[in-house]
């Protein structure tokens, strides 16, 4: 492959992978998939370059930046996802007293996570 044809197909890659983010942000997932897609079909053409010429390794670095600041992104979204979920999936107990005076603790069940109220 022509160096040229090398150094287009990564500088789309690149900016699929910047248009992916900001799609990502924007929670438009339509147009984030067809960014994966692109990403994926780049990706493969570029599988069958054996060796980078050595201007256009910046690009290769710079792509491997905005792959990391993407996998960030979507592996604190995903924490914060199962935060969420597990916060609304912890039991509430409220604590009652028993005629000794010593406190109880009675279960619900997860009510909310449910839908059962």
């Amino acid at each position: 492959m022509e160096r040229e044809s090398v150094r287009e197909l990564l500088v789309q890659l690149r900016e699929t992978i910047r248009a992916e983010r900001e799609h990502a942000t924007a929670l438009d997932l339509p147009a984030m998939m067809a960014d994966v897609r692109r990403k994926e079909t780049l990706i493969q053409l570029l599988h069958s370059v054996k060796e980078l010429h050595p201007e256009d390794r910046q690009y290769a670095l710079d792509i491997q930046h905005e792959n990391r600041r993407n996998a960030f992104l979507f592996r604190a979204t995903l924490n914060w996802i199962q935060e969420t979920m597990e916060f609304f999936g912890r039991k509430s107990v409220p604590v009652t007293y028993t005629p000794y005076g010593r406190s109880h603790a009675t279960a619900i069940n997860g009510r909310l996570i449910s839908g059962i109220i």
